[in-house]
């Protein structure tokens, strides 16, 4: 590479003069692309994920492996770089090639950006339904077990705004936009972590529910042969309020317990009332707002049989002091005696927003630019894909400072460091600033990533 030899003038400090110049040597602002390697590299991530793709191409006329072509993608979205474009300035970047397993200087660059588009658009579906039962695998290997434990499946949609003519793009009454309309699955075992399972694209003109059972019965059947002693929880907001979801849990073959949000109607607002009159009474003779949680027995046309309600009345203020009644509902089959203790629980669903949030603005899972709806798909597999590096790299930081950080957080601080890199005849030298402020997590987290599984 030419380095330019003019120098940059900064005026001066204390009576020095400032001055700069690129021939600092090869230095790579993302060094810890390493780290996310040796996640990879503990999780067979990209290695399983290539597996479910078929190649195409004349295998005697390849420059770029599958593998290197997923991995790239991959760990250049988990860097935040997640536009294919960037591809162009980060495949000759010394750290990019070292992590992918390129020598830094001695081998021919990464892919560029039209070969990674046309990689992006040759996985068929196919491809697709065995990359996304990669997911469940990942979940499985770490959580199989014989002992007893819940796992709490929380399902949720969210939009993603569309700017084109991609396939199957619709305009959603609800969000205003034309989008799709991505169904998110994340499992929790009792008190763990929130993992992801499902990143599945859907057309923007379906129901919030659309495809829901059928999701379920599949991760409830392959969950249950990993764990079988488990107990199953199902939470979701009030999208998610069909009666073929109830009756599906409810029968006896899948003994699914379940949390859903229920919209407020007419009805239901007359079973709350009298519960909010008792607010405001004790807001007259308090002068404080608190919450009252009951419970009703509520059938709606269509239901077979009555089911339990909880009820949270809550009245609130608007900007202009006027009091608004705010009741909200939960329908559930669980026996959990105290109301209160149901629906704060129910409440918990909202950390399932928090990952949503990493996913849409720390990974831009949303960036769903390709025309074809099956090349979609495969981007919001390749970002879910780093999002799972990102938890990898994250729940081996426990008992540190950055064991909650979210991916943002963990971005600034671990990924993107300078790094001079020197490739000699039998070494390569990564050499870090010695004032690096998360210098002493390093030696920490790479023996436990390098570390058997446990």
């Amino acid at each position: 590479m030419t380095q330019c030899v003019e120098q940059l003038d900064f005026g001066f400090l204390h009576g020095k003069s400032i001055r700069g110049g690129f021939d600092g040597g090869d230095i790579s602002s993302d060094g810890g692309v390493m780290l996310l390697a040796a996640a990879d590299q503990r999780l067979g991530l990209t290695a399983a994920l290539t597996a479910c793709v078929h190649d195409p191409r004349d295998q005697t006329q390849i420059r770029h492996q599958l593998a290197t072509l997923l991995g790239q993608r991959v760990y250049q979205i988990a860097c935040g770089y997640e536009d294919c474009n960037d591809a162009d300035d980060l495949r000759s970047d010394l750290a990019f090639k070292t992590a992918l397993g390129r020598r830094p200087k001695s081998d021919r660059d990464l892919a560029s950006q039209p070969t990674l588009s046309r990689f992006e658009n040759c996985v068929t579906r196919t491809g697709l339904r065995r990359m996304a039962e990669v997911f469940v695998e990942q979940f499985v290997a770490r959580y199989a077990t014989d002992k007893r434990c819940r796992i709490i499946l929380d399902f949720d949609a969210t939009d993603d705004e569309t700017h084109g003519q991609q396939q199957f793009t619709a305009f959603h009454g609800h969000y205003r936009e034309h989008c799709y309309l991505p169904l998110l699955v994340t499992a929790q075992v009792d008190d763990g972590p929130q993992e992801l399972l499902v990143a599945m694209l859907r057309p923007g003109n379906d129901h919030a529910a659309k495809h829901t059972v059928a999701v379920l019965e599949r991760l409830v059947t392959r969950l249950r042969q990993a764990c079988p002693k488990a107990r199953f929880l199902f939470r979701a907001d009030g999208g998610f309020a069909q009666p073929e979801l109830y009756n599906w849990c409810e029968d006896e073959a899948n003994g699914v317990d379940y949390e859903i949000n229920l919209p407020s109607n007419t009805r239901l607002r007359a079973l709350a009332a009298p519960y909010l009159e008792q607010v405001r009474a004790v807001y007259e003779e308090t002068g404080e707002w608190h919450q009252k949680f009951a419970e009703e027995q509520y059938q709606a046309k269509g239901w077979p049989q009555p089911r339990r309600v909880v009820i949270k009345a809550e009245v609130t203020l608007n900007e202009r002091g006027e009091t608004r009644d705010n009741p909200r509902f939960v329908v559930t089959n669980l026996s959990v005696p105290q109301a209160r203790d149901l629906y704060e629980h129910y409440g918990d669903r909202g950390e399932m927003e928090n990952r949503i949030k990493e996913l849409k603005n720390d990974l831009a899972m949303d960036r769903t630019s390709c025309h074809r709806f099956v090349a979609n798909q495969f981007r919001v597999l390749l970002h879910a894909a780093a999002y799972l590096l990102h938890c990898e790299l994250r729940r081996e930081l426990h008992d540190t400072p950055l064991a909650q950080a979210q991916v943002k957080t963990l971005q600034r601080k671990l990924l993107k460091l300078g790094v001079r890199i020197k490739e000699t005849a039998r070494k390569i030298w990564l050499q870090f600033a010695s004032s690096c402020p998360v210098q002493q997590l390093w030696p920490l987290l790479l023996e436990r990533l390098q570390a058997a599984p446990t």
